[in-house]
C-alpha cells in the first residue's frame, strides 16, 4: 500500500530498537537542527515499542537457544550496489534456504509474537519500492540483516546512517572489525546467531541465506564462526558501482540521518569506505576453506543467470537445486526486460574512480577508461 514515501518518513528505523541500544547508540551523539523532530519520534516510539523486547527474549530462551544449526550459512558478498540484491532475490527462490525480511529488519524484537498486526501498520505506511533502483520492497521481501542488527546491539556498520558524521569511524570499527575490540565483536557475532535462528524459524528453512554487504568485512570472523559456510562474491564495474553508490548512499541516507552531511562529504566517505572494504576482503578471503569461495562478475552472472546459478549450486556443493530450480527459472524469466538505472561516466567520475580504485579495475580485469 505505501501511505508514505520514503523520503517523507517522520520516523527513521530506530523505532524498532531495544532501548538499551537507542540509548548507547545515541550517546556522545549531536543531533543537528532540522533533525531533532524525528530524533524525538523515533525516541519516543523506540521507548514504548521496546517494553515488549523482554517477551521475545523469554520466548527465544525457550524455543531456539539451544536449537543448534543443521547447516552452516551461504553468504553472498559484494560491495554495495555490485548486484548483490539480485542475486539474493533468486537463491531466495529456494524454499531451503531461510532469510531476513524487511519487517525484521526493523522490528527484529517483535517477531515470536505480535508479527501480524505489526506487519499489517508497516504494509500499510511503508514505502513499496526502494528508492535508489525501485525494487520492490514489502514486509515479506528477503532484506540485508545488517538493519536488523542495528536494532538489536549498538556496534553496526549501519550505525552511520543516523550518524553519518562518524562514517569513517564505524568503518574501521564495524566495518572491517580493524579497530572493534573483542567484547564488542562478540556481542556482535552474539547478535548475528540470535538473528540467524529467528530467521530461520520465521521462513521455515534449513539454512540461512545471507546477503549483507558489511560481512565483505566480516570474512575472518565469519569463517571461523562457521568452518564449512559459503561465500559468493560478486564483483561489478567500479565506475558503475561508484555512480550507483553515491546515488543509493544520498538517497537512502536523507531520510534516515540525524546529522547534516554533504553530498561531497558522502562522496569522498564512499571513496575511502570502498577502498578499505576492498583491502579487507582480499586479506581476509585466505580464510576461507578451499571450495568453499565463489567468485564471479555481476556482468557474467546477469548475462546468464541461470547457468551462473547452477554453476554456484555444483561448485559450492550446496543442497536444494532439484527441487528449486523450476521456481530459480520461473524468477529469473520474470526479471527480462527489468530497467535498470544507467549511468554516463563523466571525465571527473573516471579520473576518481582511476585515482582511487584502480586495483580493483586491474584485479578484476575491467578495463580503464
Amino acid at each position: 500500500m505505501g501511505l508514505l514515501k520514503f523520503e517523507n518518513l517522520p520516523v527513521n528505523p530506530l523505532v524498532g530498537a531495544d532501548w538499551h541500544t537507542f540509548k548507547e547508540m545515541a550517546a556522545g551523539q549531536t543531533i543537528d537542527k532540522g533533525y531533532r523532530t524525528k530524533y524525538l519520534l523515533t525516541k519516543a516510539l523506540c521507548r514504548m515499542l521496546s517494553v515488549l523486547a523482554p517477551i521475545q527474549d523469554r520466548r527465544y530462551q525457550k524455543m531456539l537457544a539451544d536449537k543448534p544449526l543443521q547447516h552452516d550459512p551461504l553468504f553472498i558478498l559484494g560491495h554495495w550496489r555490485s548486484g548483490t540484491t539480485f542475486v539474493h532475490n533468486i537463491f531466495a527462490q529456494d524454499a531451503h534456504f531461510g532469510h531476513t525480511t524487511t519487517f525484521q529488519t526493523v522490528f527484529p524484537h517483535l517477531m515470536l509474537f505480535g508479527q501480524p498486526f505489526f506487519k499489517f501498520m508497516m504494509n500499510v505506511f511503508m514505502p513499496n519500492k526502494r528508492p535508489a533502483d525501485g525494487m520492490e520492497l514489502t514486509p515479506d521481501t528477503p532484506q540485508e540483516e545488517e538493519f536488523a542488527l542495528s536494532n538489536t546491539m549498538p556496534y553496526s556498520y549501519y550505525d552511520f546512517w543516523y550518524y553519518p558524521k562518524r562514517m569513517l569511524d564505524y568503518c574501521d570499527r564495524y566495518l572491517t572489525f580493524e579497530n572493534i575490540t573483542e567484547r564488542e565483536k562478540q556481542t556482535y557475532l552474539d547478535a548475528f546467531m540470535r538473528c540467524i535462528k529467528i530467521s530461520l524459524w520465521n521462513t521455515g528453512g534449513t539454512q540461512y541465506l545471507s546477503k549483507n554487504p558489511p560481512h565483505t568485512g566480516h570474512v575472518r570472523a565469519l569463517a571461523e564462526m562457521f568452518p564449512n559456510a559459503k561465500f559468493i562474491y560478486l564483483m561489478r564495474n567500479p565506475y558503475t558501482v561508484f555512480e550507483s553508490t553515491r546515488s543509493f548512499f544520498t538517497q537512502t541516507m536523507a531520510p534516515l540521518r540525524l546529522q547534516a552531511i554533504s553530498d561531497d562529504d558522502v562522496e569522498r566517505n564512499a571513496i575511502e569506505v570502498y577502498q578499505r572494504l576492498y583491502r579487507a576482503y582480499q586479506q581476509q578471503k585466505r580464510y576461507i576453506p578451499e571450495g568453499n569461495l565463489y567468485e564471479v562478475r555481476f556482468e557474467e552472472f546477469e548475462h546468464d543467470a541461470y547457468g551462473v546459478t547452477k554453476d554456484i549450486y555444483q561448485k559450492l556443493n550446496l543442497p536444494g537445486w532439484d527441487t528449486s530450480e523450476t521456481a530459480i527459472k520461473a524468477y529469473i524469466e520474470s526479471k527480462r526486460g527489468y530497467k535498470k538505472n544507467t549511468y554516463e561516466y563523466t571525465p571527473r567520475t573516471i579520473d576518481l574512480v582511476n585515482r582511487h580504485w584502480s586495483q580493483a579495475i586491474d584485479e578484476w580485469g575491467y578495463q580503464r577508461r
